[in-house]
């Protein structure tokens, strides 16, 4: 693998922190499977190939179908996905390509499904995915799979 550099190298201390915060959303009482979706979903539209691999074999590894993971991407004509999800999947997506004409919308069916706290929880999953996704990308030499580690 080549990387123009590495965030766990050169900036340890930064790594760690945002490594912590993915660990900490591990544990913050949102469904496993709808953190790796999300991770997933939004690695996909950012592009990044390593989390986009690595987010597959962790919903995988989670219990999640073949099927529902080939559908994420078109999740919104999919029957594969619960009302809850759907609301997740929408909120990250907002969130992520900066919709603020639709920001709104997704709020209001977020709250149909999840509480302030959960959707603070599923802010920050969308946040911290966004920021993984754009290092990997950025420390990634092109032809090349990226390493980082999230």
């Amino acid at each position: 693998m080549a990387f123009r550099f590495t965030v766990a190298t050169d900036a340890p201390s930064l790594f760690a922190t945002l490594y912590a915060t993915a660990k900490t959303i591990r544990g913050s009482g949102l469904p496993t499977g709808l953190i790796h979706l999300i991770d997933l979903r939004v690695s996909q539209i950012n592009g990044c190939a390593y989390c986009i691999d690595m987010h597959s074999k962790e919903a995988r590894h989670d219990g999640q179908s073949e099927q529902r993971i080939a559908s994420l991407a078109e999740w919104e004509r999919s029957d594969l996905f619960l009302p809850d999800e759907r609301a997740a999947f929408a909120w990250a997506e907002v969130l992520t390509r900066a919709q603020h004409d639709r920001i709104d919308a997704a709020y209001r069916e977020l709250q149909r499904h999840f509480n302030a706290e959960q959707i603070a929880q599923l802010t920050v999953t969308a946040a911290q995915i966004n920021a993984w996704n754009r290092i990997g990308i950025a420390q990634h030499i092109e032809g090349t799979a990226v390493g980082m580690a999230a």
